[in-house]
């Protein structure tokens, strides 16, 4: 194995371990661009610059050295051969600080383009969207399905689709861009969302939600009150606590406290235009629109879809709603 290639597993094995610890630093795409960036002015100079330098040096210094063992040829071919060969290989060989920006490119870019346009991993880090994901549950999420993004300033060049009422998506948190947060949307642009005495209303109509029987959380040893609930087309599993439910009270920052009235039983929201309404599926133990509001559009990550590994528990891999 090269230098290079232990260089560039031993960073690809550093990053999924971090990403399995939960420590993968919350700027690391726009990391992952510098690295591109930098890595890929090299390639290009490498590719039109120096490898062609090192090339004309190469025949200039190899036409002095027949030059000079032109006479000595007869009686040591075999040697001198060998010594040409040698020296060729040591004046077109890239230097280190070459091989070790240019020489990473391939690998670099193919990372980014995959993180930043199609498939990024994520960790659960906590038991909001429990029962749906467990604490340590690794998921995949689609980066591509509400449209092609701009890594790093996350702008739309092509609009595709958008959140659908039952999705759940990963975004940046709106109060601290940095953070990323996974719930399911609930109410989309311009929707009279109306959570109250654990129970939703959208724009007038009750959603359907039955008894699926008791939660054990393995993980926890903890019981909860199980239903399943039909956002759209989507029926999923949502718990609570058993007894009385956590109060809804607006939380110290809102993104649009006027769009919410609050009340001893609950919350009235009306959805702001571009913006979504969001709910964790462990609905007594989630901190999400009820409290701090609506999770704007240019502030979406991807829809989240597939759980790849959890450690804890190897047997949960497969899709999920």
């Amino acid at each position: 194995m090269s230098p290079l290639t232990a260089i560039v597993l031993a960073a690809l094995g550093a990053y999924v371990l971090a990403m399995i610890g939960g420590v993968v630093p919350t700027d690391f795409a726009l990391f992952l661009f510098l690295c591109t960036l930098v890595s890929g002015v090299y390639f290009a100079a490498e590719m039109w610059l120096f490898a062609p330098r090192r090339r004309e040096n190469a025949v200039r210094a190899l036409l002095e050295f027949d030059r000079r063992n032109r006479s000595a040829q007869e009686g040591r071919s075999e040697p001198l051969a060998k010594e040409r060969t040698a020296l060729q290989e040591e004046l077109l060989r890239r230097p280190w600080w070459v091989e070790y920006t240019a020489g990473f490119f391939p690998v670099i870019a193919l990372v980014f383009v995959l993180r930043s346009f199609l498939f990024e991993p994520f960790r659960i880090p906590s038991g909001s969207m429990i029962p749906t994901l467990q604490i340590g549950d690794l998921i995949l999420v689609n980066k591509f399905r509400y449209g092609i993004r701009l890594p790093v300033v996350n702008r739309t060049l092509i609009e595709l689709d958008h959140p659908q009422r039952g999705d759940v998506i990963v975004f940046r948190y709106p109060h601290q861009p940095s953070q990323d947060y996974i719930k399911r949307v609930v109410g989309l642009p311009g929707d009279r969302v109306d959570y109250h005495d654990r129970r939703l209303t959208i724009n007038g109509k009750v959603v359907a939600m039955r008894e699926a029987g008791p939660y054990l959380d393995p993980g926890r040893g903890q019981t909860y009150l199980q239903f399943v609930e039909t956002l759209g087309s989507v029926d999923h599993r949502i718990i609570f606590n058993e007894g009385e439910g956590t109060a809804i009270h607006p939380a110290a920052q809102h993104t649009d406290r006027d769009a919410c009235v609050y009340s001893a039983g609950g919350v009235a929201c009306t959805v702001p235009p571009d913006s979504y309404f969001v709910m964790g599926d462990n609905r007594d133990n989630s901190e999400d629109s009820r409290f701090w509001g609506f999770v704007p559009d240019r502030n979406l990550v991807g829809r989240a879809f597939f759980i790849w590994m959890n450690f804890g528990n190897v047997g949960r891999i497969g899709s999920f709603q």
